[in-house]
């Protein structure tokens, strides 16, 4: 029989199948040929002794949070409590674009925000979208469920944005646990413990553990220059150019004229410099 792993605790595996839930375990050989399970995965079971024989091909998957098969990541970002972050937004783009991973912004407290905040929010909205970028609000839920008809969705984002509450507006049978944010610490007390696939409506959406520990280190500079899809408007003089150092980069003088937002372009040097 087949189906779709869907939640993982230890070393019991809960499989999505057409005659409902099994709780399964995993075959030893898998160890032996160092290959995990993950959430998203699809596998064959022996659905009398409640193994998993076999994982089918991924077309993708991530190491944080460890999930597969991905079509979509809604990358939740809070704009106040906790404060945005363009540093940690930029990067968790990057990855998911370089895993070929549609990446979907959804903006969350904006009623937080002062009148000059929110033009300053709407102006950063319009850069991401002018990337091709889906950019909502967390109050758009017929234009979201519009986006992940029929998708995989792994939902991420920083600690505290209200990932877990977002989810629970889509599908109020869910009560996922949702936290205050720590006054002290300034963002948000992680409720997720595990990553978990529910079926909503007409797509698999993933609640996982927070993203704010996501680094770049299996992730070439070159990965990272390309994932920045902007700069391939700009053509260098220069044979694979990083951007970075060349006097007459054309990407460079585009962040001078104010054609590549400029905290985009020193997020990725950032990013380059600590590979």
């Amino acid at each position: 029989m087949r189906g779709t792993i869907v939640k993982i605790i230890s070393n019991l595996y809960t499989v999505e199948t057409e005659q409902g839930r099994k709780e399964c375990r995993a075959r030893g050989r898998f160890r032996k040929d160092l290959l995990t399970p993950l959430v998203g995965d699809q596998c064959l079971i022996d659905e009398k002794q409640n193994y998993i024989l076999e994982i089918f091909p991924r077309k993708n998957f991530l190491s944080r949070p460890t999930i597969a098969n991905v079509d979509v990541a809604l990358i939740v970002t809070s704009v106040k409590k906790p404060n945005l972050s363009l540093n940690l937004l930029d990067k968790m783009i990057s990855v998911v674009t370089i895993h070929q991973i549609q990446p979907v912004l959804c903006f969350t407290k904006l009623d937080l925000l002062s009148k000059l905040e929110k033009k300053e929010i709407k102006s950063i909205s319009s850069y991401y979208k002018k990337l091709g970028i889906s950019v909502i609000t967390n109050q758009e839920y017929k234009k979201l469920n519009k986006i992940l008809k029929q998708k995989m969705v792994v939902v991420t984002g920083q600690t505290g944005a209200g990932k877990s509450t977002l989810l629970n507006k889509l599908n109020k049978n869910l009560h996922l646990r949702t936290d205050e944010i720590s006054e002290s610490l300034g963002r948000g007390k992680h409720t997720t413990r595990h990553v978990e696939l529910f079926s909503i409506r007409n797509f698999y959406i993933a609640d996982t553990p927070g993203f704010s520990s996501l680094d770049l280190n299996q992730i070439t500079k070159e990965e990272i220059r390309d994932s920045f899809i902007e700069f391939q408007n700009f053509t260098c003089p220069f044979n694979n150019c990083m951007h970075d150092k060349e006097k007459n980069c054309q990407v460079k003088i585009a962040v001078e004229n104010g054609k590549i937002l400029k905290s985009r372009y020193e997020n990725y040097l950032n990013f380059i410099k600590n590979r």
